[in-house]
């Protein structure tokens, strides 16, 4: 492994950069091998897998930061490890025990220190477990083998814009997932599905597309591939809907929310209601918030404004989540662990 590395930390866009090694895991024989390490960026796989197949697949995301103390931090690693046997029993996959989840996450993590972006370069490093039906199968049913894996890559911002409010557009065309369907976990078939709209409102020059409900097209859905939450009248109010992923982001913003002075509404949050709020934004692993400043509506040609400046409300989330997240102010509710040794 080489010990120097030239990469511009305060430049590096959200993308793939290659790093040193990959831990992997087979589920074979009704039972969980040992975890290997691999420093290739292929994956062998059997042409008949039902993960290219049948959609056998799941994933997650989460980070690791390099403090003010030059410590490394996971952050809430433990709600990705029940989201992903969540997925995975959604899918009839195998789903990894949480013991092999962390061993998995911290080995990757470790054997790629050198790529830990430093503390203040506004990078972070970003890992991705992943699980996938690796079993041939030629009927529609779940594969005896699954493959889980995790893999680094420093990442910048997901927004280029850094948390600067964004426009985004509301679309009536298209449906992310159905209510009864997969949109409550995180599978890649969700994210197929809203990538051509994405790519659509990329084209108008929006930064991400907001959903409506696949069943009425009445109330809010999520934000592309976040959380959608508005402020208003002192309480933070974020869409519950079957086909909503759960965000740990947003799980952690409306504890902070609670600990700020808000009140905190999780429910249906109509369309007519987006003209009410004093402040939006959308959250998630990748921007932890991004600030709304317009949503524009595809159908209508209406446009709702809330400003070229973040929010009070929305700032003061978004610079407390990641005051925790790099051990700049004291972790009350312990959601990081800190990994000794890097």
């Amino acid at each position: 492994m080489k010990e120097n590395i030239d990469i511009d930390w305060g430049n590096l866009p959200f993308g793939y950069y290659p790093t040193d090694y990959n831990v992997r895991c087979y589920f074979r024989n009704g039972k969980w091998g040992e975890l290997e390490v691999s420093s290739s960026e292929y994956i062998p796989i059997h042409m008949a897998a039902t993960a290219l197949h049948y959609g056998q697949e799941a994933f997650e995301g989460l980070k690791a930061y390099r403090g003010k103390d030059d410590k490394v931090r996971l952050f809430r690693w433990e709600e990705n490890a029940k989201r992903m046997q969540h997925s995975a029993n959604g899918i009839l996959m195998a789903p990894p025990p949480k013991e092999l989840f962390e061993k998995a996450i911290k080995k990757a993590v470790k054997l790629n220190a050198r790529f830990v972006p430093p503390y203040g370069t506004g990078a972070s490093l970003y890992l991705r477990p992943l699980l996938f039906g690796s079993g041939p199968q030629v009927g529609v049913k779940p594969a005896t083998e699954y493959m889980f894996m995790v893999f680094v890559t420093p990442v910048g911002p997901y927004f280029k814009e850094g948390f600067k409010p964004v426009s985004i557009e509301l679309v009536r065309d298209f449906d992310r997932a159905a209510p009864l369907g997969t949109g409550h976990i995180k599978v890649g078939g969700n994210y197929a599905a809203g990538m051509y709209p994405s790519q659509r409102a990329h084209a108008d020059g929006f930064a991400s597309v907001l959903f409506l409900d696949a069943l009425e097209k009445k109330y809010i859905d999520e934000a592309g591939p976040a959380n959608f939450f508005g402020i208003k009248d002192g309480t933070y109010i974020t869409p519950q809907s079957k086909s909503i992923l759960p965000s740990i982001t947003n799980m952690s913003l409306e504890q902070i929310a609670k600990d700020i002075g808000l009140k905190v509404e999780r429910r249906r949050v109509a369309i007519e209601e987006l003209e009410t709020f004093e402040e939006a934004g959308a959250c998630g692993t990748a921007a932890i918030i991004s600030s709304i400043g317009n949503i524009y509506d595809r159908s209508t040609g209406k446009t709702i404004t809330y400003g070229d400046k973040p929010g009070a409300y929305s700032t003061k989330l978004y610079t407390t989540l990641r005051a925790i997240q790099q051990g700049e102010i004291e972790d009350t509710h312990n959601w990081t662990t800190v990994l000794e040794g890097i």
